[in-house]
């Protein structure tokens, strides 16, 4: 720009100075060089190319008596060089007085001084760029006493047995983008429970655990395009990838859970989507419309398929590819459609039942998920259902084998002000891999709840449960009961 308006007043120069016109067109073409590049420039300009012309014309007249020098006033092809660069560097000149270090040139002063606080600049230090959150969800299970063989090994441990008050979760959150193209996210949780303390009342609670630590590395300037590598979750069904803080019942579904116990994998993971309906997933999270977060129209991911903070157990990956869009209508109302599958191969674990042996071994791990969400604005809806086969234990109880398995749940809310009432049911039909022997499972569940956030950084909920499903223990047997849970969630 500055060396465009050199030469647009080059030219000027060349009709006012040369015809006569003298210093006073040399002042109205650096002028109007000025206005090339901002009207408030021009008088600064004006006076910084005439005191880089004083200096000009000193120089040559204490270099004129070297031979072959070319004076100003005689040779035409140095006039137009230094001219031209006495524009440009005075045009410079004026810019950068004007101009704040490290930035841009400043816009012409506004009629009206603004009271809002400045923006703060970005660090360059990357450690500076990571922000931390977090959220501990409290619960109390055993309102009404239910029979302390119903456990569910598979969410919540702390039902059954003799447990009272536990702390479910306790995340830390730290996050940020390292680079303009590298985002990390690193979460542990402070009250992870081993699975061998299922139900058992043993004092083996509140471990530390890594839930997820993973970095995004986008390939375009939108971030649009990211592989995901490290330890995540893997985009198999709605729930699953949805955030406890913002799920309503207290536990996910067992139907679409049962595929990806812990909802988290290592490996690596493909994700597309749009810049606007990325700003769209966001949006239906801030806002309270318990989103999903952001996991792109379309992914595709290997991971290893044994579970988290768990070794893999054989050489086959399973893979999983994912599509869903959240359609936005005129009314504002938002609807998510999903279709979602993996396959893979899945080592199980056995033990003994009744001093037999159970054989196991690697098996075929394959399923199928379809997602419908309609958010609540302010009625909702959400369903799930999913299919396939997995290892599961036989009828004589004797070995693994390969079987059909089935699933869902449907949920309706109602969405009022800081108030969601909400009724759920669900059903699974098929083998627990992840448990020792993958034992059957026929569970069928009712939920009631209602949860009510009286401000941002707190969430209570209760829910009413009409419960059947089998017992953690060989030989698996099957039990009905009644449970009141409560829960207070602190966000921070």
């Amino acid at each position: 720009v500055i060396w465009g308006a050199s030469y647009c007043s080059l030219k000027i120069w060349e009709i006012s100075f040369i015809s006569g016109i003298g210093s006073r067109g040399w002042d109205f073409c650096i002028s109007i060089s000025g206005f090339y590049l901002s009207p408030r420039f021009a008088d600064r300009i004006l006076i910084e190319s005439q005191q880089i012309w004083r200096s000009v014309q000193h120089i040559v007249s204490s270099l004129k008596n070297l031979p072959n020098f070319c004076r100003i006033s005689e040779s035409p092809v140095v006039n137009k060089f230094l001219a031209c660069n006495l524009v440009f560097f005075s045009s410079l000149a004026a810019y950068a007085a004007d101009t704040p270090v490290g930035g841009h040139a400043p816009e012409p002063p506004q009629a009206q001084v603004s009271t809002a606080p400045e923006a703060k600049p970005i660090s360059s230090k990357w450690y500076e760029r990571i922000s931390l959150r977090g959220y501990t969800q409290f619960r109390y299970n055993r309102l009404g006493r239910p029979d302390p063989s119903l456990v569910s090994p598979q969410g919540d441990k702390a039902i059954g047995g003799m447990n009272g008050f536990s702390i479910r979760r306790a995340r830390l959150v730290f996050s940020g983008d390292v680079t303009e193209s590298i985002f990390i996210y690193i979460q542990p949780d402070l009250a992870s429970t081993p699975d061998y303390a299922s139900g058992s009342g043993g004092s083996a609670t509140n471990f530390l655990q890594m839930r997820d630590l993973y970095g995004d590395i986008f390939l375009d300037a939108e971030k649009e395009f990211r592989f995901r590598l490290g330890q995540s979750k893997v985009p198999f069904g709605f729930e699953n990838v949805q955030s406890s803080q913002n799920r309503l019942a207290l536990d996910r579904d067992d139907a679409l859970n049962s595929a990806v116990k812990d909802e988290r994998e290592l490996g690596v993971f493909f994700y597309w989507a749009p810049k606007e309906i990325r700003q769209r997933f966001k949006f239906l999270t801030d806002s309270g419309l318990k989103g999903s977060g952001d996991y792109g129209v379309f992914g595709l991911g290997i991971y290893n398929g044994q579970n988290a903070n768990r070794p893999d157990l054989n050489r086959n990956l399973h893979t999983v590819a994912r599509l869903t869009y959240p359609f936005q209508f005129n009314n504002g109302q938002v609807v998510e459609a999903s279709l979602q599958a993996y396959t893979g191969r899945f080592t199980v674990g056995t033990a003994p039942i009744a001093g037999a042996a159970v054989s196991g071994g690697d098996f075929e791990d394959k399923r199928w998920a379809a997602s419908l969400i309609v958010y609540p604005q302010p009625f909702g809806f959400q369903a799930e259902y999913n299919q396939g086969q997995g290892p599961r234990l036989n009828l004589a109880q004797t070995a693994v084998e390969v079987g059909a398995l089935e699933g869902g749940y449907a949920q309706v809310m109602y969405k009022h002000d800081n108030l969601i009432p909400f009724v759920r049911v669900q059903y699974y039909k098929g083998g627990r891999k992840h448990d020792q022997n993958a034992p059957m499972q026929d569970i069928r569940e009712t939920e009631l709840g209602i949860e009510w956030e009286p401000i941002k950084a707190l969430e209570l909920t209760g829910m009413y449960a009409f419960t059947a499903r089998n017992v953690s223990a060989a030989p698996y047997g099957r039990i009905s009961d009644n449970l009141i849970r409560l829960q207070a969630q602190l966000n921070y």
